[in-house]
């Protein structure tokens, strides 16, 4: 039987400048719904890139004194790593400059103009250039302004070919009012309903005052207005009018299509792009959500008031699980959210570190202090807490479904979080250090411990959309087995023994509120840079500090390319623990898996685990290096598990 389909698409970026955590929201939220999406099965595609033409695009290029084409192009590669960097998972990165991007719009618009949708006229009008929109008299601000972005328009007059709105905007009502789901949160659409009963003038869709554009094929001096070519973006990266059209039949045609996109360009997404498909008879088969913006504390977060975030700072100096978490879990459904560096590290202190790591460390030590590590689930013991606890897994399961589907991401986490707080009281109610205290309720502890990791498994399952490191962590120190990952898994009571790891590694060490917040601040200020750290006296390692470092002997058992890093080599080794650790090592350039395999290497193996390119690393092999060559340190004479002094 095929599996249903599910294509989510974020906005293709703007190149003019770089990317804040505004674009970075849109894309990790994108990425944690095709992620639920593939837990429960799908068939998924995710589609990003970039925007790559206007007048705005010239403008800063010349300002750099470099082509267009250089700009946008360095500007690709930047966003492209920084998206590896987050780890997200798309299928697809369409560059509006690409010729398979280029025909498509091509045709499209000689199709419209010969079926009389699209005709030549004569525009006068105030032009918005950073938002590339036109506006009529009544729709501006105060002094002519932008009433999307509040900057000053220039009134322009040119020759325009036009998109006949009119035509559509009856139909595009009805089919509004006909699909409620269409559009949301509903706030946004009752926006876009009420926009269209005030009449929609036909909208200009050329331009002849610039040349980086694509070319109308019948009139070159003209090229096809941005909105036209962007929001084409989303059929021609599945190959719509082409010979290979497969995706697009596939996808677009199938189950679930769903765009996301920032509430400042709502109209673009909810009349014009809709109308387009219309006219050129392509269903309307997508959802269309429409999300706030983070903002400083201060409003509105912007370069010249020192508020703008940027992702990759955040990372460095903090984690990517961390930043998805904030990300995600502070924008309320339908509004704003505000990032500020007190949030941001009482997210991470008090939800991260408190609530949810807590409860595994605690939870993993009692099992081995009281079990040795080994628990089996205990069937005839049952009591109200237990009972308790059970019905609100069930509970969490069900809205965490509900939530995810209708892009309530933030309620979600909020969902899951009740039950990690529920999961921490339950310890309270069953007291497991005194049940220990007394032989005959060992049935009894072991159902404690039992109903403790069944429940942290199944968090377990539900964040790994969300958090990608911690989630995986979770399940290596539970010692859950891969088939009770699953959506399919999720019933409490589902596996029947755990077998944990011998001690706990914390996901989320806790930070120094007081120096983080100051340290944050100063990062977003522009006052510091992260990766760059002064060496001082302050910054000299103590023998506390080297004490703290476990370094173990390890064998290689295996070792393979990275599927998706040409540079990464994916290390089976065997450090004398019950199970074997993977490494992920950028050595592949210096050495083959086969010359790898057999070797004795010296492994730290207390380092928080990481995701790289997709393949979980648990510890880091030790190397010297120059500007020839790196090389791994070995042993000869030392087994598996050593300690290294």
């Amino acid at each position: 039987m095929s599996r249903k389909t599910y294509y989510i698409t974020t906005p293709i970026y703007y190149p003019s400048g770089k990317l804040h955590i505004g674009n970075t929201y849109t894309t990790v939220l994108c990425d944690a719904l095709r992620r639920y999406k593939d837990l429960k099965g799908y068939d998924t595609y995710y589609l990003t890139g970039m925007d790559e033409h206007g007048k705005k695009i010239e403008t800063v290029a010349d300002e750099r004194n470099i082509a267009p084409i250089d700009h946008v192009k360095q500007m690709a590669e930047e966003t492209r790593a920084l998206w590896d960097r987050l780890e997200i998972s798309y299928d697809d990165f369409i560059r509006t400059t690409e010729k398979r991007h280029k025909t498509v719009v091509q045709k499209i618009f000689e199709q419209l103009l010969d079926q009389g949708d699209i005709y030549l006229g004569h525009y006068e009008g105030y032009y918005c250039m950073p938002c590339e929109s036109f506006f009529t008299d009544s729709q501006l601000g105060e002094n002519h302004t932008c009433p999307d972005c509040g900057r000053e328009t220039d009134l322009l007059e040119e020759e325009s070919y036009f998109l006949k709105l009119s035509k559509y905007q009856k139909r595009l009502l009805n089919f509004i009012e006909e699909n409620p789901a269409f559009i949301t949160p509903e706030t946004r659409r009752n926006e876009v309903v009420n926009f269209i009963k005030q009449g929609l003038n036909d909208l200009s869709v050329s331009r002849t005052t610039f040349d980086w554009g694509i070319k109308v094929v019948s009139n070159p001096k003209h090229v096809v207005y941005v909105w036209i070519d962007a929001l084409s973006n989303y059929i021609s990266a599945l190959g719509y009018g082409t010979d290979h059209d497969e995706k697009f039949q596939k996808y677009w045609h199938g189950d679930e299509v769903v765009h996301v996109t920032g509430k400042d360009i709502l109209r673009f997404h909810a009349i014009y792009w809709p109308i387009l498909l219309m006219a050129l008879d392509i269903p309307i088969n997508f959802r269309l959500h429409a999300h706030g913006f983070y903002q400083g504390k201060e409003g509105k977060m912007s370069k010249s008031k020192g508020s703008l975030v940027y992702p990759d700072t955040i990372i460095n100096k903090y984690g990517l699980d961390e930043l998805r978490y904030f990300l995600l879990r502070e924008l309320p459904y339908g509004g704003d959210g505000v990032f500020s560096p007190d949030s941001f590290i009482e997210r991470i202190n008090y939800d991260l570190a408190n609530d949810f790591g807590n409860l595994l460390n605690r939870t993993i030590s009692m099992i081995n202090k009281y079990f040795e590590g080994n628990i089996t689930r205990q069937d005839e013991i049952s009591h109200q807490a237990d009972k308790e606890l059970e019905d609100l897994v069930e509970t969490t399961i069900k809205t965490y479904e509900e939530n995810m589907e209708n892009f309530k991401v933030s309620e979600a986490i909020k969902d899951l979080w009740r039950l990690i707080s529920r999961t921490n009281k339950y310890i309270d109610e069953t007291t497991p250090w005194i049940l220990a205290k007394d032989t005959s309720q060992k049935p009894q502890l072991q159902n404690v411990m039992y109903h403790l990791a069944e429940s942290l498994r199944i968090i377990g399952v539900l964040l790994k959309p969300l958090l990608l490191d911690a989630s995986q962590g979770l399940f290596k120190q539970l010692g859950v087995a891969d088939k009770y990952q699953t959506w399919a898994s999720l019933s409490f009571g589902e596996i029947l023994e755990f077998h944990v790891v011998k001690k706990p590694t914390p996901l989320f060490p806790r930070l120094d509120a007081e120096k983080e917040i100051e340290a944050l601040s100063a990062i977003i200020r522009g006052e510091d840079d992260p990766e760059i750290t002064p060496v001082d006296e302050d910054n000299l390692a103590t023998i506390e500090d080297f004490n703290k470092l476990d370094l173990r002997i390890g064998k290689v058992i295996a070792a393979k390319f990275h599927p998706n890093a040409d540079k990464l080599l994916v290390i089976k080794v065997d450090t004398g623990e019950k199970e074997p650790r993977q490494i992920v090592a950028g050595i592949a350039k210096h050495y083959t898996p086969e010359f790898l395999e057999g070797k004795k290497v010296v492994v730290v193996v207390n380092l928080k685990p990481v995701s790289l390119r997709g393949e979980q690393s648990e510890g880091m092999l030790l190397a010297g290096s120059n500007k020839q060559t790196l090389e791994i340190l070995t042993v000869n004479n030392l087994d598996p598990g050593d300690g290294v002094q």
